[in-house]
């Protein structure tokens, strides 16, 4: 979720397992940029490239479904490694659709990208802010993130946040008490039952999801918990006996899943919650490979479940 700092601006913060030169390069290098910028699902030609101020960025943005999307981005300030703004969204047809500042900066070896959108108005605020919900646009810093790990570890991992209006208390809460998790966890139309549960390193949780005419059932054990910050478990499907099995749906899914949650508080009310998926253990390049291939579904359906989430908070 991207958040308003004045009513015709809309902000949002990244921080990066990656240095400052790493993060900068991603966002500057055309052949980078071209691995991660845009929705999932979307990629981009760039055309030509100036970075200065009074240089321009041209590319053109190739929707999931055909559709094309002619830019014009233009630099207005360039500091390497501090600093970019410049006007967003502008092409031969239209003028542009807001202004960006995007700070960088870096501590203990990560960077906090620190990105600011003005608008001409509030009305105009509103209608970009749907246009970046309806897009998933904020799957773009998640595959930002990806392309940095991989850079630098040559991991395939799976990233996706959302800020949450509640305290971090209450949503670690959410994440850990398998009474809650329960509410909002499952796919849309899916229900889910905890068998048995057991919160804490090393324990396992066994649960029952069910909806649409399939029964699923999948364990999860507990790797770490460290109450507010973060919750890391593995996650594998199994039979109503618990014996290790198969995605019903896709037997090339890997055996098992790491997930590490992190929350990360944004003033007193609001809680930035990253979740972190990768294959863990033996995998085959099959498995690998379709776990590359399921990022836009696994962006659906985490989306789904955080809509859940959203609309359950309210009611506790």
């Amino acid at each position: 979720m991207i958040v308003k700092n004045k009513n015709n601006e809309l902000r949002l913060t990244r921080v990066y397992e990656a240095p400052v030169k790493a993060v900068w390069e991603a966002w500057t290098d055309p052949a980078q940029a071209a691995q991660w910028w845009g929705p999932r699902g979307f990629t981009i030609t760039t055309h030509s490239k100036d970075l200065r101020p009074g240089g321009q960025w041209n590319y053109t943005m190739h929707g999931p479904d055909g559709v094309d999307y002619p830019n014009n981005t233009k630099y207005l300030e360039v500091e390497e490694y501090k600093k970019l703004v410049y006007d967003h969204g502008g092409n031969e047809d239209q003028p542009p659709l807001f202004q960006v500042t995007v700070l960088f900066s870096e501590k203990n070896g990560k960077t906090t990208m620190d990105m600011t959108m003005t608008m001409p108005s509030p009305e105009a605020t509103e209608t970009v802010k749907g246009i970046i919900k309806k897009a998933s646009g904020n799957s773009t810093w998640d595959r930002l993130a990806e392309f940095l790990e991989k850079e630098a570890t040559g991991k395939e991992r799976f990233v996706i946040n959302r800020s949450f209006e509640a305290p971090l208390e209450k949503m670690f809460e959410m994440w850990s008490n398998p009474a809650h998790i329960a509410k909002w966890t499952a796919p849309t139309g899916f229900d889910m039952e905890f068998i048995r549960t057991d919160v804490r390193p090393g324990g396992t949780n066994f649960y029952c999801m069910s909806g649409n005419g399939i029964k699923m059932y999948g364990r999860t054990q507990y790797v770490e918990i460290s109450k507010p910050n973060h919750i890391i478990y593995t996650q594998q499907f199994t039979d109503e006996k618990e014996n290790l099995s198969r995605h019903p749906m896709a037997p090339t899914w890997p055996a098992t899943m790491l997930t590490r949650v992190e929350f990360t508080p944004e003033g007193d009310n609001q809680t930035r919650v990253t979740v972190t998926w990768e294959c863990y253990g033996d995998t085959t390049a099959e498995e690998l490979a379709t776990f590359i291939q399921a990022r836009g579904g696994m962006t659906q359906g985490w989306t789904g479940s955080f809509d859940k989430l959203e609309e359950y908070l309210p009611t506790v």
